[in-house]
């Protein structure tokens, strides 16, 4: 997998990029990232990359010209790979999308995904318009700018690519992948502080210890996140589960 990324400040990125699994998908070859600073691709002696708003208002819009200019170079005939524009009023990120993007990749044989830091009080309504294939949002609330979010969606996609993490099946476990939260885990010691790890979890018996696990999830996405409920793929048995722990409520 192959990420560009289009922003003003490319060394915000050098911590993140430079650790843990990021780092070392990277060294495996199987993620690879580019740095692309827009001011580059200006015309201009100052590199001026944002202009003030027509009909007033406060604030810059990062201009159109360099942006149009840096795509069409980076990606050249490449014409396929999604052009996504991190902005506040994008579609909210989520783990389908994160495999929406993982999966789109899997089988070409150039694999990319470009993605465009917004700035300021936005871009050019025309980048959105003719340029962008789709824009992406991390949440409800407004950042200073869309680094933060590209490399949320870097660090989230990748970890979906096969051979990334340790555990194959790692990606599958974690909260959201499945509909639901995680429920809790435990490690060594058994008992730490008089608090001891559930016995079921030591028993050896692993379709019972895979049910507690199924339960604490569906316990905890109830308590914290019911609204997950609506749209996750449960069971019979899942159900009736859910309904002793509203009957005990």
């Amino acid at each position: 997998m192959h990420f560009d990324i289009l922003t003003l400040f490319p060394s915000m990125f050098r911590g993140p990029l430079e650790e843990s699994i990021l780092k070392r998908a990277q060294e495996s070859g199987r993620l690879s990232v580019t740095l692309h600073n827009i001011r580059d691709y200006t015309t201009d002696k100052h590199h001026v990359t944002d202009d003030t708003p027509y009909g007033g208002g406060g604030g810059m819009v990062m201009k159109p010209e360099p942006i149009f200019a840096a795509v069409e170079a980076i990606l050249e005939k490449d014409t396929d790979a999604p052009v996504i524009l991190l902005s506040p009023q994008g579609r909210l990120f989520t783990q389908d999308i994160a495999f929406e993007l993982a999966r789109s990749q899997l089988g070409r044989q150039r694999q990319r995904i470009l993605l465009i830091c917004g700035r300021y009080e936005g871009v050019d309504e025309r980048v959105r318009q003719h340029l962008v294939t789709d824009e992406i949002s991390i949440g409800d609330y407004v950042l200073t700018g869309g680094e933060l979010a590209a490399m949320v969606v870097v660090d989230s996609v990748t970890r979906l690519l096969p051979g990334v993490l340790g555990d194959p099946g790692a990606a599958l476990d974690d909260s959201h992948a499945s509909g639901l939260l995680e429920g809790p885990h435990y490690t060594r010691p058994a008992v730490f502080r008089e608090w001891q790890t559930p016995d079921v979890l030591r028993s050896g018996n692993h379709a019972a210890v895979a049910r507690w696990h199924r339960e604490q999830a569906l316990r905890r996405t109830a308590e914290r996140r019911p609204d997950l409920l609506d749209r996750a793929d449960l069971t019979p048995q899942d159900r009736e589960f859910l309904a002793k722990l509203v009957d005990k409520n």
